[in-house]
């Protein structure tokens, strides 16, 4: 098989997550094969991933990530379309097109690498860094909460929920292929741990446990999505699928209304 990792000069951090979440992506890669996937990817470290990983890739501006994945998705629906986002990409700049191709249930599986930092531009506070969290912009700490990504996107039904660790390769690694395999938008927020910026890796492999039981109830998903207290620094970090559930997609009701291809809607709009 050809190597799915570019021979490119790595130039994450050594111990970085983004390492644990390329081979979990991989592995998904290998056995998927590579001319069925294209990977969309926005800016920051997670960015790199489009350098060393041998698929087809698109780089996007700064929070605009998933509405290019979308793009791509309605462009050629046979491909496996995944977003790689950083926290900042995606909760920051990008929270507007995040809600609402969550709510469309556009057919993309959506990886949000969270280290709780712009860590590319040098430790400035994102939507998910916690209280107290002394950055570049936040020198005194941080006063505002975190926001729970988990709780927002079931807030509006989206139709696949789950977060998994980089240091859990091989859970994170069956996630994305559930992702992947579900008919809809499928949110995955990853737990990436910045070795120069923000190192949670002790404090992660001391609180994150896997689920037994996925696919929750609306209900019973709410529930095990708040166990996290953000503002508890004991409180446990539940990782798996959350929710799953079946809804007509995005580009199946645009199906229904625009022709499959150029030459019919041009014949159509005569």
């Amino acid at each position: 098989m050809e190597n799915i990792i570019l021979p490119t000069k790595n130039t994450w951090c050594p111990g970085c997550g983004n390492f644990g979440i390329q081979g979990a992506l991989k592995s998904v890669i290998e056995e998927r094969g590579k001319d069925k996937i294209a990977i969309v990817t926005g800016i920051g470290c997670h960015g790199k991933m489009a350098d060393y990983l041998n698929v087809n890739s698109f780089y996007s501006l700064h929070g605009r990530a998933i509405p290019t994945a979308v793009g791509v998705k309605i462009g050629n629906e046979e491909l496996d379309v995944i977003c790689c986002a950083g926290d900042g990409d995606a909760y920051n700049e990008g929270i507007a097109h995040l809600i609402h191709s969550a709510k469309r249930n556009s057919n993309i599986t959506l990886i949000v690498h969270d280290n709780h930092a712009f860590a590319l531009t040098v430790k400035q506070a994102t939507s998910t860094s916690p209280r107290g969290f002394k950055g570049s912009t936040t020198p005194e700490g941080s006063i505002e909460d975190p926001i729970n990504p988990l709780e927002m996107m079931l807030s509006i039904d989206t139709t696949f929920i789950a977060r998994g660790y980089s240091g859990k390769k091989e859970h994170l690694s069956n996630i994305i292929k559930e992702g992947i395999n579900h008919k809809g938008f499928s949110f995955i927020e990853v737990l990436q741990p910045c070795i120069a910026w923000h190192n949670t890796y002790a404090d992660y492999n001391n609180r994150t446990y896997e689920m037994e039981e996925n696919f929750l109830s609306y209900e019973k998903a709410r529930e095990k999505i708040r166990e996290w207290d953000y503002s508890n620094n004991e409180s446990k970090i539940p990782l798996g699928i959350f929710y799953k559930k079946e809804k007509e997609t995005f580009e199946e009701q645009m199906g229904k209304i625009y022709p499959a291809n150029i030459e019919d809607l041009l014949e159509k709009n005569r």
